[in-house]
This record gives structure tokens, C-alpha cells and sequence, in this order.
């Protein structure tokens, strides 16, 4: 499982020319690839990383030096994330021009993991929008910092 991870002021999915998900306020974009051996287990761990990363901007609290040099986690202010599957992650680009897709997930797999994922942020108090599993999709982000990571379980 692969995650790109973004720190947003703002972002939203349309498709067809529909608003499907946005961050109601600054918070994390989530790009997420799976592949054909994940596992739910790896989309528990990997949703506990996202929701306990601290790479978000904030102040206040008992300790706001800390939170001034963007040690906040999504978990520990509430911060919405956006969450995006995204199959393009697993291209394999080694032969030619053309990129293989051979590494992603079926679809019927990848949405249910997919969807697994976003079950399990929510369990851990995540207020997730989503865009639309296989749907053509425009994403808007304003990326905060730049921050963006990619993560792997």
C-alpha cells in the first residue's frame, strides 16, 4: 500500500463538474495506491501513520513552540483529510514509454481495500471526504510548505 501524502490549506475533487469531496478546512490529501498483496492489516497501520504524522502547522495548546515548528498531527487538532484512490501509483515505468499498470490492484480489490482505509481513519476520529473510486477525477489542492510525503506499508 502507497500513500502520497500532502499538507493543504485548501482542496476538492469534481466529477462531472461536481464538487464530490473537499477539506473543509487546512488539512491532508491523500493520495492512495494499493497493490495485489495488501492486506486490510496494512490499511490499518498506514491509516494510524496519516492520522498520527505530525507534519501540520498549528498553534496553541500546552506546548506552541513545539506546534509552531509543524509538529501537529491531523489526530491532535482535528484536521480533515481528503482521500483519493489513486491506481497510477504502482506504474512500473522501467520498459519503454508506456507505463504497466500490472502492479495495481483489480478494481473490485483495490475499492474494497480502498474503502477499508477510509473505514479505518474514521475510526480513529478522522472526518475523511473521498472522491470517487475509478471515476475520472479533477483534484485542487493548495499545497501548504510544500509538504508531501510518500509512505509505504
Amino acid at each position: 500500500m502507497r500513500a502520497v501524502v500532502q499538507r493543504a490549506t485548501s482542496a476538492h475533487v469534481v466529477v462531472d463538474r461536481e464538487v464530490v469531496g473537499q477539506l473543509p478546512s487546512p488539512g491532508l490529501v491523500v493520495l492512495l495506491g494499493i497493490t495485489h498483496t495488501d492486506t486490510a492489516a496494512q490499511a490499518d497501520k498506514l491509516a494510524r501513520k496519516v492520522w498520527d504524522l505530525r507534519i501540520i502547522e498549528g498553534e496553541g495548546g500546552s506546548d506552541s513552540q513545539a506546534w509552531s515548528k509543524g509538529d501537529v498531527s491531523a489526530s491532535d487538532i482535528g484536521a480533515p483529510l481528503l482521500v483519493i484512490s489513486q491506481f497510477t501509483l504502482y506504474a512500473d515505468t522501467r520498459k519503454g514509454r508506456r507505463p504497466s499498470w500490472s502492479e495495481a490492484a483489480p478494481a473490485d480489490v483495490a475499492q474494497s481495500l480502498y474503502e477499508y482505509f477510509v473505514s479505518a481513519l474514521r475510526s480513529l476520529g478522522a472526518h475523511v471526504e473521498c472522491g470517487v473510486f475509478g471515476a475520472m477525477m479533477d483534484v485542487s489542492l493548495t499545497n501548504h510548505g510544500p509538504v508531501t510525503l510518500v509512505l509505504e506499508v
